[in-house]
Order: C-alpha cells, then structure tokens, then sequence
C-alpha cells in the first residue's frame, strides 16, 4: 500500500468516525449553512450566454452523494489532475479581461479550473447538484473560486491553492456564495458565520 493510499484511506476513516461518535458537532460544520437567493457573477452569467446548457439543469430532490472510497479517491485525483495540468494566469492577462470563465487547456484562472473539475467529476458519475461553483474571499480579501462536492459526510473544497481536498469549514476562506442546488444558472448565499477564519 503506498503512502498516498495510505493517506486517503485514513482520511475517509477519520470522516465516518466523526460522523458516527460525534454527530452534533460533526454536522455543525460539516456543512454550509445556506441563505437565500443572490445575484449571478458576472463571469458565470457570460459563461451561461455562452453555454446555455450548463446553466438550465434542474433538480428537485438534490440528495448529496454517498462518500465511498472509490469516490473519495476519485475527488482527490481529479482535483490534483486538474491543479497539475492547468497553469495558472489571470483572465486579464491572458483574455484581456476582468472576467471570462471557460473550460481552460493549459491555462486558466480558479474559475476555469473549477469547471475543469466539475466536469471531470460528472464524467464520473456525480450529479450536478453535488458540484457547485462557490465563490469566496481569501484572507488578504481578494475574491476566489473553489469547487464545492456535496457529499453525505459533508461539503468539501476542491481548490487550486490547495493540494488538499477538505471540508469547507477547514479552509481559510469566508465563503460567501453558491450555484444553488436545484438550478445550476441560479445562486444561492452562504452564511458563514464562522467566528475566525484560519489556515488549517
């Protein structure tokens, strides 16, 4: 077994311990606390023009997906594939622009390699409103964009900064808003209410 086996392997035992020896304050952060509709980004909004498709999928029951291993294993590959394959570069420099998210090919912003990402994941499989665009606001107050999987054992950051996939209260973000789960072209706020936000 190699180390890296090792090491997932040992995270995902970690999850289901938590959730079955401590489920109250397991479920208090495990999850993002939802508000109510907001606006669109304006990069999400040219990016639907552009793909109407992406933005129109509806769900009515929008169920998280079952944390197995094999899907555990499937987050974190993805998210370092995506994080290696992908330079990254800011939309003015290569675009000329404030803001142009699209599926990138070498280069990209954290827009660009979320959907990367949440394409790669629904080629496996995972349903659309289990993968959710999220914006939030880094430390030194500048904006971002992580990839948020909904899953049974909570909701996890696939994030290009970070190596890691981890659940979103272990991240040092404030998360301010995401792609609702019921319409992939509407959003929703988050309330984070998080006293102090760190690095973990």
């Amino acid at each position: 077994m190699t180390t890296t086996t090792k090491s997932l392997g040992a995270a995902l035992g970690t999850l289901f311990i938590l959730g079955a020896t401590s489920a109250t304050g397991f479920a208090a952060t495990a999850h993002m606390p939802m508000g109510g509709n907001t606006s669109q980004p304006i990069g999400h909004a040219y990016f639907c023009q552009q793909l109407p498709q992406e933005c129109a999928v509806r769900t009515r029951s929008a169920k998280p997906m079952r944390l197995t291993k094999k899907r555990w294993r499937e987050l974190t590959e993805i998210n370092a594939y995506a994080n290696a394959a992908v330079s990254p570069v800011t939309d003015q420099d290569f675009y000329g622009v404030e803001e142009h998210w699209t599926y990138p090919k070498s280069y990209g912003d954290c827009e660009d390699y979320v959907l990367l990402k949440r394409y790669m994941l629904m080629q496996k499989g995972w349903p659309a409103h289990t993968l959710l665009i999220t914006v939030v606001k880094q430390a030194n107050g500048e904006g971002h964009a992580v990839l948020t999987v909904r899953t049974d054992r909570g909701d996890f950051a696939l994030d290009n900064l970070r190596g890691k996939v981890s659940l979103w209260s272990k991240t040092p973000y404030q998360y301010l808003k995401r792609q609702s789960r019921f319409h992939s072209g509407r959003w929703t706020t988050i309330k984070d209410r998080r006293a102090q936000v760190a690095g973990y």
